[in-house]
């Protein structure tokens, strides 16, 4: 009965693993057809492959180039999510190893914070960035990453850091270590599944986001997604080169996956057992 119950639950993880890749696998395949053939209907298999869709959105056949959304997509995610470690690991070693007075009403209030719509702070967060000169900035998304990233990083990293062992920085501590020594030396090394896990989450987020990137942005700043939507215009759907570009845009965030999978699940599953 174990048996048949295991070879089962392998059965569905596998089905299910299935279903979360065949979407992928047929944006991939797409981006390799012509045109023509990616907008038949029903959907042509054994149709010739070819490279075109990624040409066009290479720019080879004359159209704008993808390197600068790309690079400045890398510099926003990049930049916000140092920047939210940085900020996050004294903020979650205060609420869940020296934890300050109230420490559960802080942590709610981050959870607040995520509560707002993304729409109801945008014309504000427009006007400030016109009258301050910053529209079409990079540095401005790296500053809204950074703040729409922190609550979720402190929410994750409080109970990363709420495991490790208090003996362990006590004796660093009565060996004359400061806190930032502490942090750096003792704590991260420590939590570092949790801190990898909160980083790639945190870099999937801004590498994602759109409204903002959209609404804040024009040429100068352009970021990744946003290039991708200008392939979507009023002469039609341009199938395969979206779906190139789709994938392009999205191998990124899977390579950083792929290299940190085994910190993000001992991150996630930290704690799960004790």
């Amino acid at each position: 009965m174990n048996v048949l119950r295991r070879n089962g639950l392998g059965l569905l993880a596998w089905l299910l693993g299935i279903m979360f890749f065949l979407p992928i696998a047929w944006m991939a395949l797409t981006s390799f057809h012509s045109e023509a053939d990616a907008a038949t209907n029903p959907p042509s298999f054994g149709a010739a492959l070819t490279l075109d869709g990624y040409r066009d959105f290479f720019g080879t056949g004359g159209g704008a180039s993808p390197w600068p959304a790309l690079v400045n997509s890398l510099v926003a995610s990049v930049a916000s999510t140092l920047f939210v470690l940085l900020l996050a690991l004294p903020a979650a070693y205060a609420l869940s190893i020296r934890r300050v007075r109230k420490w559960t009403d802080v942590l709610f209030f981050f959870l607040s914070t995520k509560m707002l719509p993304v729409v109801a702070g945008l014309l504000p967060i427009y006007l400030f960035a016109k009258n301050t000169g910053t529209l079409d900035n990079i540095w401005l998304l790296v500053v809204l990453y950074t703040s729409m990233n922190l609550p979720i990083a402190v929410w994750m990293m409080q109970s990363f850091l709420a495991e490790v062992p208090v003996a362990v920085i006590e004796a660093a501590r009565v060996d004359g270590a400061r806190l930032p020594t502490v942090l750096a030396r003792v704590v991260a090394p420590i939590a570092l599944p949790g801190i990898a896990a909160t980083a790639l989450i945190c870099f999937i987020f801004s590498w994602n986001e759109l409204l903002f990137a959209r609404v804040l942005t024009g040429v100068v700043a352009e970021t990744a997604p946003v290039f991708l939507t200008g392939f979507i215009t009023s002469q039609g759907l341009f199938l395969a080169k979206v779906c190139a570009a789709s994938l392009v845009i999205s191998l990124p965030v899977l390579a950083a996956g792929f290299a940190a999978q085994d910190k993000l699940v001992q991150g996630l599953s930290l704690g799960a057992v004790k």
